[in-house]
């Protein structure tokens, strides 16, 4: 990415007025918002060890068979430019010969986002009379001050700001396979190592654990990487993402959802989907009517009805709602016909070296005993969310000093809502400490999204801004 005059990877002091903790898409949106809304020289760090902004997880891939989960036309980093990526993909003429119409209502390939992502913060830097630094190190340790936190690099070098902002991104469950640890790295994989998991293909058998989405993004890797052999995805419940559909919107007002208790809502949208159904109209639709409901419907649960989702609906609510495009869809139904994607729903013990190959063993939903022969493992399962398994070390390190606690349900951090202030362990927001992203989990449920991520990014950059304001002599 390249740098303008605003814009330096070199440290220019160590006081900031906003330290951005995390480069990936969420540090970048806060980050464009506050250049944005900055009307004064406000100093703002982005704290990021890759080497590239806007690509962490879902974006860091280069490989055009990742696609965007939603169309173009609905992936702009600001709500009030709905067209803006659609824009950027025709100004940079991603998809030549398109037109724009068609173009919107294509899922694009990921990488397209983060390039996106870049552009827009050079510009927002351009054009801001603050100024961005980027410091390419990790923040492993944060202590209050009574003028905001002191940060501790990785480098072992201490910056100082009087605002901070969680953004530090996903992380991955750990492998639940007894003796995954002790095996060669380059047989046991993560499924967020793009290249990593290229290099597994070949003729022989591999097992994916989990059937996600992440699940999807490694089938379709190692399919262009020219794998042949068996692909045995593993899961709890065996349930694979659910393709869109393109069609008409039902006449469903969501609204009346929110007074009612878990069992009164699956029974409402069971009856809302017949009655789509009968108007020729996919299920699909009435997830669509609920989408930019998803923290209300969470918040508006009682605790009892939020661990009653937890323990029995949340995967069947993930496939229905984290949906796949229609020709990734096509893709691992045309595998599965052929053989080569097999599905197992078992619960997996462990995974041991035998020879040239390994063997994992587990057991299916009645107990009987289940093993495979494979050359290699990748860990599918999704989104670290318990905020005690969180490995990130400044993380652990807030909840160790009680200046954040796990959210509810033990999810995520916990987080004012409304607002975005994490809470100490006794339980009082921080006015100076804001999260946003996969850490709100727990508070708000739907964080994940680019919808949610630019609302929250706005929200924080127009709090950062205010406190500016009012700390200024």
């Amino acid at each position: 990415m390249a740098y303008n005059r605003h814009m330096t990877d070199s440290p220019c002091n160590g006081e900031l007025d906003l330290a951005i903790i995390g480069g990936g898409a969420a540090g970048v949106l806060v980050a464009i918002q506050v250049l944005r809304q900055a009307r004064s020289p406000l100093a703002l760090a982005i704290f990021e060890p890759a080497s590239q902004l806007a690509k962490g997880i879902a974006y860091a891939t280069p490989w055009p068979e990742h696609l965007l989960n939603v169309p173009a036309a609905k992936m702009s980093a600001f709500a009030e430019q709905p067209a803006d990526f659609l824009d950027y993909l025709m100004a940079v003429n991603a998809y030549p010969g398109e037109t724009r119409e068609v173009l919107g209502e294509r899922y694009v390939g990921r990488h397209h986002f983060a390039a996106y992502l870049q552009q827009r913060l050079q510009e927002a830097v351009a054009a801001s009379p603050a100024q961005l630094q980027v410091i390419a190190q990790p923040v492993r340790g944060l202590t209050p001050d009574d003028s905001g936190y002191r940060l501790q690099l990785g480098d072992g070098h201490t910056w100082h700001a009087a605002q901070g902002v969680l953004a530090t991104g996903n992380s991955m469950r750990p492998l639940p396979v007894a003796g995954a640890d002790g095996l060669p790295a380059d047989t046991v994989v993560e499924a967020w190592d793009y290249d990593g998991v290229r290099a597994l293909a070949g003729a022989h058998a591999l097992a994916i654990v989990g059937s996600g989405l992440s699940m999807a993004d490694t089938v379709l890797a190692l399919v262009a990487a020219g794998h042949t052999g068996p692909l045995h995805v593993i899961s709890r419940h065996g349930l694979l993402p659910l393709p869109h559909a393109h069609a008409g919107l039902p006449d469903f007002d969501p609204a009346p959802l929110l007074p009612m208790t878990l069992r009164q809502r699956l029974r409402t949208l069971r009856r809302q989907v017949r009655r789509a159904e009968a108007d020729g109209l996919p299920w699909q639709g009435v997830m669509d009517r609920l989408r930019p409901h998803g923290q209300a419907l969470w918040c508006s649960l009682d605790e009892a009805d939020q661990r009653r989702f937890l323990r029995h609906g949340v995967r069947y609510w993930d496939v229905h709602r984290h949906r796949i495009a229609e020709e990734v869809d096509a893709q691992l139904r045309a595998l599965q016909a052929n053989g080569q994607l097999r599905v197992h729903r078992a619960r997996l013990d462990r995974v041991w070296r035998e020879g040239d190959a390994l063997q994992l063993s587990g057991h299916d939903a009645a107990g009987h005993p289940q093993q495979w022969t494979i050359g290699g493992v990748i860990n599918a399962t999704g989104v670290e969310t318990r905020a005690t398994a969180l490995r990130n070390p400044l993380l652990q390190q807030l909840q160790a000093d009680g200046l954040a606690r796990p959210g509810p349900h033990g999810l995520g951090l916990d987080s004012t809502v409304p607002g975005d202030r994490v809470r100490s362990a006794g339980g009082q927001p921080q006015a100076r400490l804001g999260v946003l992203g996969s850490l709100r989990i727990g508070s708000l449920w739907e964080s994940l999204a680019v919808p949610e991520l630019r609302q929250q990014a706005q929200a924080l950059a127009t709090q950062v801004v205010a406190g500016a304001a009012t700390a200024m002599p």
